[in-house]
């Protein structure tokens, strides 16, 4: 790849900036995730000495050689489907899960972290498109999710993250996220003990601008860093 991963941060950075500051937002207010999913170790290195600080993977079985790997001087996000079977594998690796979808792995998570003194910090994943293909609670049912892990002592809920339907054209990405903000503020005023809703992590390479226009806190960005998987 012709240019390097610290440059390809800056451009991104100075992208976030732009788009932050056109929709009248603090562009502190937006994190960059470095997604490394099949990224290998010496390369999430030089991402984390350009400065990223926020790494997401996807799959339990790499994550347990990788992040050992390059360790905790980062946050490290779970960010792909999550089975209730490989819970116990992700309690000590991650700091955040933002794809808890149903209650049964809510309550397993908690159970584990509990075993481990740990507290976990998660988003609730909605399927904002509706599709059969995707992971995530139906928007209809968000707010009971999060009003039934609010009880769970191990875990916090911070947010939500969503995934809209795949297009050509970053636009169409926009009603999505516009969804996603609106169910935010449903859930916000719900106020439910111990349920906050500052994160919404949606956006990636494509469309990510268009998600902080809709207000994005976490911004989820692979190809753009890492090139071509």
């Amino acid at each position: 790849m012709p240019e390097s991963i610290a440059s390809n941060i800056l451009e991104i950075r100075n992208r976030i900036d732009a788009a932050a500051r056109r929709s009248g937002r603090d562009p502190q207010s937006i994190r960059l995730m470095a997604v490394s999913k099949t990224v290998p170790a010496e390369r999430i290195r030089e991402a984390q000495d350009a400065g990223i600080k926020l790494f997401g993977e996807n799959y339990v079985q790499e994550a347990r050689e990788k992040i050992p790997a390059v360790g905790h001087d980062v946050e490290w996000h779970m960010i792909g489907h999550l089975q209730t079977n490989k819970v116990k594998y992700v309690v000590n690796l991650f700091d955040w899960i933002h794809s808890v979808d149903r209650l049964e792995l809510a309550q397993e998570l908690d159970k584990r972290a509990r075993q481990h003194s740990r507290k976990l910090k998660v988003l609730i994943e909605v399927n904002i498109g509706g599709e059969a293909s995707k992971s995530g609670v139906e928007i209809s049912h968000a707010c009971e999710l999060a009003r039934q892990v609010s009880v769970l002592p191990d875990l916090c809920v911070h947010g939500l993250m969503t995934m809209p339907p795949y297009s050509d054209d970053p636009e169409h990405s926009r009603p999505y996220f516009r969804a996603l903000r609106a169910l935010r503020d449903e859930i916000t005023r719900a106020a439910i003990a111990g349920v906050s809703m500052d994160e919404l992590s949606m956006g990636m390479t494509d469309d990510f601008e268009i998600a902080i226009d809709e207000g994005a806190t976490i911004i989820r960005v692979g190809r753009a860093i890492f090139g071509a998987r």
